[in-house]
């Protein structure tokens, strides 16, 4: 289903209007045109393509799935590819929503390969900026980009918190190692997602920025700088808290060392004590004679020198923070 849009002179003047009528509006030099399609296929392309002189390479990677993050030039228009996306803070995983752009002088289509890609809230946002609606065909991108781009703000931002409970189960007392392990690496693969999504919208913005493409006038050009600043937090969000990630799976891999240490040190401690009254008894258990043999004070006073020796080496491995 196709939403349209046309400007005139900075004023929404039609909406919803039939497709094959954006060439009668785009004869008027003052008009801007927006066109809205959900997973279109190339023969959906094919007319619009015609019209605005669309590149084939282009329409092909409009219609293909996981395409990179990019900004290609043509003769006539841009192309663009960028990704929506949500975090799911129950599951932990990451979704995302692939989104194609043709950048014409006087026209903007949108392709959304699906429907998760919320195209509403960006026509919300062009209707409360609607004072910049004379920048054009750079007022409906720079609304756009800058709805994909908080979107990358809000998931770096969930998955900052995602982290920090991570690290507050890693140092507690009674934590579960395997539930950890689950979780730091569904946080990865979410970052990892991310970070393929991410960094390459630093070269998409600043691309857009450039004076030779005549892309971003004077007056939005302070707009889409600020959208490069926040892409740029992003990006280095994201690669810290992947760093971050790493670094709690290495702490808790020590930590579970330094408490086997600590079992297996206790373990030994214990089976030294025990060892001795064991020797003891087990060399005089060969029926060999010792001091007392066969009276009751001998009796005692092996078990004497049994509760005492152990007494000793507990004193000791206590002393040394063995047990």
């Amino acid at each position: 289903m196709a939403r349209t849009r046309v400007y005139r002179d900075g004023v929404l003047e039609a909406e919803d209007f039939p497709a094959g009528e954006i060439s009668e509006y785009l004869a008027d030099p003052a008009t801007t045109v927006w066109l809205d399609l959900g997973a279109p296929s190339e023969s959906d392309l094919a007319t619009i393509s015609e019209e605005l002189g669309l590149h084939q390479l282009a329409v092909e990677d409009a219609v293909q799935a996981q395409e990179r993050p990019k900004l290609d030039r043509y003769d006539s228009h841009s192309f663009m590819t960028a990704y929506a996306v949500r975090f799911d803070s129950e599951s932990g995983e990451l979704e995302t929503s692939e989104l194609a752009a043709f950048i014409t002088d006087r026209a903007l289509v949108t392709v959304r390969k699906d429907e998760r890609f919320d195209i509403d809230t960006v026509v919300r946002r062009w209707d409360s900026a609607s004072e910049l609606a004379k920048g054009g065909v750079a007022f409906l991108l720079h609304g756009l980009i800058d709805y994909i781009v908080d979107g990358h703000f809000e998931a770096v931002q969930a998955l900052d918190d995602q982290i920090e409970a991570l690290e507050d189960l890693v140092f507690a007392d009674r934590s579960d190692p395997a539930d950890i392990q689950r979780r730091s690496l569904r946080l990865r693969k979410s970052l990892v997602v991310l970070r393929r999504v991410v960094l390459p919208m630093r070269e998409v913005v600043n691309t857009l920025m450039r004076r030779d493409l005549h892309l971003v006038d004077e007056p939005m050009l302070p707009y889409f700088q600020d959208v490069y600043d926040h892409v740029l937090r992003a990006s280095e969000w994201t690669e810290s808290l992947r760093d971050l990630v790493t670094t709690i799976r290495e702490t808790q891999l020590n930590l579970q060392g330094n408490r086997l240490n600590a079992i297996m040190k206790k373990v030994t401690g214990w089976a030294a004590i025990i060892a001795v009254p064991t020797a003891i008894t087990g060399f005089y258990g060969q029926n060999v004679p010792y001091p007392g043999s066969e009276q009751e004070w001998g009796f005692w006073m092996s078990t004497g020198v049994v509760v005492a020796i152990s007494a000793g080496l507990f004193a000791i491995f206590r002393h040394r923070d063995w047990l």
